[in-house]
């Protein structure tokens, strides 16, 4: 049998960390342990005492001023947990699911929610057996937290709810007694630490940006296929342009495409034209301000998904518990909404570079189609590009600038950061679906060169990809082509460069 690895969370965990997160099991330091325990042992002899605290022995929301009775307050967190699984929608896909339980960990294990150690480890049960609680997609409003769907992986700490285990979808009482794990009865404080938090928003934008950041490289490998296909120039790469306006991310995309063309027999053609179209030639100037926005954001989530997100916050180093809004998801729904924006222009600029290829210019035949007229070649594939990067527009109206109140008021501001979050990933999808019709499009183009050659780089890539899509000679049911495209997005590129 083999043995199973364990990875235990650093103190820091960041975006390339979790990229890398290859462990069967999770687990935390011991010096995390310890803060759990001192902190709870904070709360439990500052309730012995007396006082009220939010939500700690108080109802929530507008119903703050209610007070609860010491032997209901685990009656009260277990109440919280069921009447906030109101999510509708979609299932959120496993991947996020994880991200959630393992970020919600982490957030705990800051030492400041108050929490049990038992507690943080039934999450890490739940990650550990891969057992994953079904959480759907609607019913955040991305401020006092990611309510409802928090509450949906919470409830298999209850005993309660579903849970996607070995590929199927159970209850999960069913399932915990399967794998030997027991429910458990929350204590004060508890089912609000819970729920209270930005892990459904942090977690999908933990997983929009390691797509981004292997979807700008692809970006760029696309396009520089496309330079060669279209029998474009290099000059608008070479480094002087750039010099003189330093942004990062243009420096990075003009240095990387004019190492991919490094070497291309086409390059040495005779220049036809005195310059080529801006999809072409401001690649650096567009893919790099996408790069720059990638590093904003990465910075901001960072700083989200390492930091104490639920409210009230028990200070066992400052004697005191505060109550304030660390839930509130403003700084992801802004820069989620940013994100979007600048990931789709990744598309709208690739779709570009489609159309100018497949429009029967540079030698090149109309829809690459041998035999165009009898056969249609790729004009349609470069309608699906047109429709996927229009609806892309339509996802990137920003979801920031809504607030709707409620709680009779007293959350009378959201964050709108969940919807965000979730119309973001499928603006990165959406991306890599039309960076997919580029390289299919650029690989048939490169093919119509012959005998002239790309550079090695992207001889090698051109190879790869034609084991798996082969050169279109007559009209053929295009569908598989895209999704074999796709797939092969899903590499990484960095494997030949």
């Amino acid at each position: 049998m083999p043995s199973i690895q364990i990875m235990e969370l650093p103190e820091h965990i960041s975006i390339d960390l979790l990229k890398n997160w290859n462990s069967d099991a999770l687990a935390i330091s011991a010096g995390a342990k310890a803060n759990i325990e001192h902190n709870r042992s904070y709360l439990d002899n500052i309730l012995k005492q007396g006082g009220t605290y939010y939500g700690i022995n108080t109802g929530f929301g507008s119903l703050c001023n209610v007070g609860i009775e010491p032997d209901q307050l685990s009656q009260l967190q277990d109440n919280l947990v069921c009447s906030h699984a109101c999510g509708m929608g979609d299932e959120v896909p496993e991947e996020i699911v994880r991200l959630m339980l393992l970020l919600k960990v982490h957030g705990l294990s800051q030492g400041y929610s108050g929490v049990r150690m038992e507690i943080v480890q039934g999450l890490m049960d739940l990650y550990n057996s891969g057992i994953y609680p079904v959480v759907y997609e609607l019913g955040s409003l991305g401020a006092s937290g990611d309510l409802a769907p928090l509450a949906h992986l919470s409830l298999p700490l209850l005993g309660k709810g579903w849970v996607n285990y070995k590929g199927k979808k159970r209850e999960a009482a069913e399932v915990l007694k399967e794998a030997g794990l027991k429910p458990m009865s929350l204590a004060a404080k508890e089912g609000l630490a819970l729920l209270n938090g930005t892990q459904f928003m942090s977690s999908y934008a933990t997983w929009s940006l390691i797509e981004a950041k292997r979807l700008l490289v692809w970006a760029d490998v696309t396009g520089a296929l496309s330079v060669d296909a279209f029998a474009a120039k290099d000059e608008p790469f070479k480094h002087a342009i750039h010099r003189v306006r330093p942004h990062k991310g243009q420096i990075d995309t003009a240095r990387r495409i004019l190492k991919l063309l490094e070497g291309s027999e086409i390059q040495q053609l005779k220049k036809e034209q005195v310059q080529d179209p801006y999809s072409f030639r401001c690649m650096p100037q567009v893919h790099g301000a996408t790069k720059d926005v990638v590093d904003t954001v990465t910075n901001v989530v960072e700083i989200e998904i390492n930091s104490v997100t639920d409210n009230p916050i028990v200070f066992h180093d400052e004697d005191a518990i505060m109550s304030g809004g660390n839930f509130h998801g403003q700084p992801l729904a802004l820069h989620l909404d940013f994100l979007a924006i600048a990931m789709a222009e990744l598309a709208n600029i690739s779709e570009r570079r489609t159309y100018l290829l497949i429009s029967g210019q540079r030698g090149l035949p109309p829809f690459l189609a041998p035999d165009a007229g009898l056969n249609s070649g790729f004009m349609i594939a470069q309608y699906t590009a047109a429709a996927i990067v229009s609806q892309n527009k339509q996802l990137c109206t920003p979801a920031s600038v809504d607030s709707i109140v409620s709680s009779n008021g007293q959350e009378d501001h959201v964050s709108m950061g969940a919807n965000a979050a979730t119309k973001l990933r499928k603006v990165i999808k959406n991306v890599q679906r039309v960076l997919a019709i580029e390289l299919l499009v650029a690989a048939q183009a490169i093919d119509m060169r012959r005998p002239q050659r790309s550079s090695s780089t992207l001889e090698t890539i051109w190879s790869a990809f034609r084991k798996e899509v082969p050169f279109m000679d007559k009209d053929r049911i295009l569908h598989s082509d895209l999704i074999a495209a796709e797939r092969f997005l899903d590499l990484d590129p960095e494997t030949w460069m």
